[in-house]
């Protein structure tokens, strides 16, 4: 029995072919002849391959002398890319089995290399994503055995600023993710209590970022419901425990719907009950302090420029913090949503245009508490544009 596949492509045709022209002219600038792209994210972007694959090797090879990339991947994810991509299937290149974890000395990048042969690039410059976090450094040694005419260089953020600013159906996925990211900040405010398991908690939140909204579901996040509480507050990046709350307890939440790998980031902070003095003036510290950096944020104006707005407001309460606050964010796989590309941060001089996303995430910790209320917003015209109207504020439950 021979079994079709069903190719569901969630962007038009013409706006792959207008994304791999754009990397084509970020690659010439670069003097890069071949890319390889590791990324799964990247590789969603260029061509719309969506799969949990990346555990073993994979990638995208796009070349200045060819009209669409090729795909390389395992021969079991072959059909995955055929259901997803919008490529020609004559451009899909599967590895066998023996490949993945080796016992005969094989591996992905000697299928990679041989691809790259014999359409005649092994002797191009080659640009490797070598920060990507699927990309080995077994990986690169590998290529550059089986490739000892090439010449490689660094191009981990190549994509990643051709990706920074969005297009009108990726605003559309980044709204309706957004949905996503509200109904399950409140299903985890809902499910909070005294006396109730954080794991309870987490579990709403999952269920509500996957059952969706009743119009459309959600994926799974590139990033998991983070959910420091009680004297871990301070600690942003924790998640849950089993552990039930208890009264007086803080809770940071920090979650992200997910619409076609398209996610809108979202974090709040609760408490079990009333809200502590200090707490509640920290974050009506936090809210003047990210309203202030979303007033300053419109075209022309520096990723610099919008963190410094947040660091002359805190001060006025005698605060000092110069970490980053915000990021270019959007399109992801695990273990991030972020685009590695412009941050809100000291430094950063990256000029801001529209319709470029940003997860704004001023949180002020301390050893003694910490609070989290962060907003995504994109770049407009006329300024920047939250997604979400989520209340801005500390909620006792």
């Amino acid at each position: 029995m021979v079994l079709s596949v069903i190719t569901v492509q969630v962007f038009e045709q013409a706006e792959y072919e207008r994304r791999i022209d754009r990397t084509k002219e970020r690659m010439r600038e670069a003097g890069i002849e071949t890319l390889f792209v590791t990324d799964p994210a990247n590789m969603n972007y260029l061509s719309g391959y969506d799969g949990w694959s990346f555990y073993v090797h994979q990638g995208l090879v796009v070349s200045l002398d060819h009209d669409q990339p090729v795909w390389i991947g395992r021969g079991m994810d072959k059909n995955g890319a055929k259901a997803t991509v919008w490529i020609d299937h004559k451009n899909l290149r599967a590895y066998s089995d023996d490949h993945v974890h080796s016992p005969v000395d094989k591996h992905p990048m000697d299928f990679v290399a041989r691809v790259i042969e014999e359409m005649g690039w092994d002797d191009t410059h080659i640009g490797v994503e070598m920060d990507a976090s699927y990309y080995t450094a077994k990986s690169h040694q590998r290529l550059q055995e089986r490739l000892p005419e090439a010449t490689f260089s660094d191009s981990t953020l190549l994509v990643g600023w051709v990706r920074i600013r969005k297009s009108k159906r990726e605003i559309e996925l980044i709204e309706e993710a957004t949905r996503l990211s509200e109904a399950a900040m409140q299903a985890g405010i809902d499910a909070m209590g005294e006396g109730v398991p954080e794991s309870r908690v987490a579990s709403e939140i999952y269920r509500t970022l996957i059952e969706g909204t009743g119009e459309f579901g959600g994926d799974y996040p590139a990033i998991v419901p983070l959910m420091p509480s009680g004297e871990h507050t301070g600690t942003p990046h924790l998640t849950w425990s089993d552990e039930p709350f208890s009264d007086g307890d803080p809770v940071i939440v920090e979650l992200a719907g997910c619409r076609h790998r398209y996610h809108s980031p979202l974090a709040r902070t609760a408490v079990i009950g009333d809200v502590p003095e200090e707490m509640g003036r920290v974050a009506d510290v936090v809210v003047e302090g990210l309203n202030a950096a979303l007033d300053t944020a419109e075209p022309g104006v520096t990723c610099e420029a919008v963190e410094r707005a947040w660091r002359e407001s805190i001060a006025k309460h005698g605060i000092e913090k110069e970490d980053r606050i915000g990021y270019s964010m959007g399109l992801g796989y695990p273990p991030d949503w972020g685009e590695h590309t412009a941050s809100i941060r000291p430094g950063d001089e990256t000029v801001l245009e529209e319709n470029m996303t940003f997860h704004m995430i001023p949180g002020i910790w301390t050893d003694e508490l910490g609070v989290e209320i962060s907003e995504s917003f994109r770049v407009t015209a006329n300024g920047a544009e939250r997604f979400s109207s989520f209340p801005q504020k500390v909620f006792s439950v």
